[in-house]
């Protein structure tokens, strides 16, 4: 049984250049993954569950359990001494870590710390969003908001923690994509699924299909055509939406589908923040022989301008999303 740890320095023949780093990076956050795995698996029992009574920058309601990811990721990362900084979702402005390992560290990283954290009250399954990216500034000076705003193709690594019936990191350094799942009896990681692909052919959706009035024609379309009986494509395919990025990803992920969250009225530019989530996932999907866009364009080559930046999401089977782009295409103009 090989280990999260192993793997890691197993690879490291990957990178040339890597010194270590990256590897204490990633160790980090797999410290602060069993951290919150532990809280969370207590919910119920003491009081981490619920509304925090505050919001984030996007006006969102904080739960309890996003401020106890956030804090401890964030505290995991700058003890190592590897990260300049990070981007959150729970954070307003980027946090620049103080000390003097930091400032000549050479990384820095975006996250989603709780993914789906509303979830948690009714025990569905939710998730931790990770990106590092190599700073762009000059080691030593202090890093700024353009060491953030990088676009996806750039991505030194990216990927998530699952917390569900079981807990399992995923994650990509760019050269494929590997789970491993956490053995609480030990206290580590084990590698149960190496170099993960999609499957070649899909038969999921994934959509809020609540808000269909409100989509825009082409997302209304294509869901017409994913319900339609086809024995040639194998439709109709099967609608499953648990309400969580990293639970319906990972589903699909495995068993083959798309995701998708497209703009509404109410969310012009899409709801999914583009450096936290929409991403971190792309790397993960296009890695794993998927695709990612904007339901026009690849989303890792969108040249983000704002830390909490939003952007329409399809991911998933290539061939389901190059479906669903047809459908963006000729309508795009109704």
């Amino acid at each position: 049984m090989k280990t999260l740890g192993e793997f890691i320095i197993e690879k490291q023949h990957e990178f040339p250049h890597a010194t270590g780093e990256l590897s204490a990076l990633l160790s980090a956050i797999k410290l602060g993954a069993k951290i919150i795995n532990r809280d969370i698996n207590k919910a119920g029992l003491v009081d981490i569950i619920g509304a925090n009574g505050s919001s984030n920058i996007q006006g969102e309601t904080q739960m309890k359990l996003d401020v106890f990811a956030n804090e401890t990721l964030k505290a995991a990362l700058e003890a190592r001494g590897v990260v300049a900084g990070i981007a959150s979702e729970e954070e307003d402005e980027l946090v620049i870590f103080g000390n003097d390992k930091a400032c000549h560290a050479k990384y820095v990283v975006l996250m989603d710390p709780l993914d789906g954290s509303s979830n948690i009250d009714v025990n569905v399954s939710v998730g931790t969003i990770f990106s590092i990216y190599h700073r762009v500034t000059p080691i030593g000076e202090p890093i700024s908001e353009k060491d953030f705003l990088q676009p996806g193709h750039q991505q030194v690594a990216a990927g998530y923690i699952i917390y569900g019936s079981s807990t399992m990191l995923v994650y990509t350094t760019g050269c494929g994509v590997h789970a491993f799942t956490y053995d609480p009896s030990i206290g580590v990681f084990c590698l149960s699924h190496e170099n993960v692909q999609f499957p070649k052919f899909g038969n999921i959706y994934s959509i809020n299909e609540g808000f269909y009035w409100k989509f825009p024609v082409g997302v209304k379309k294509y869901i017409k055509y994913c319900q339609e009986e086809d024995a040639k494509t194998k439709r109709p395919y099967t609608s499953r939406y648990i309400g969580s990025l990293v639970s319906d990803f990972h589903r699909n992920l495995l068993k083959g589908g798309i995701y998708i969250y497209p703009n509404t009225a109410q969310y012009s530019k899409g709801k999914l923040r583009l450096l936290y989530e929409c991403n971190p996932i792309a790397f993960l999907a296009e890695q794993a022989g998927g695709k990612a866009s904007d339901g026009f364009n690849r989303v890792l080559e969108i040249n983000p301008t704002e830390l909490h930046q939003r952007s329409p999401f399809f991911v998933g089977v290539k061939s389901m999303v190059e479906d669903a782009e047809k459908f963006m295409e000729e309508f795009k103009d109704l």
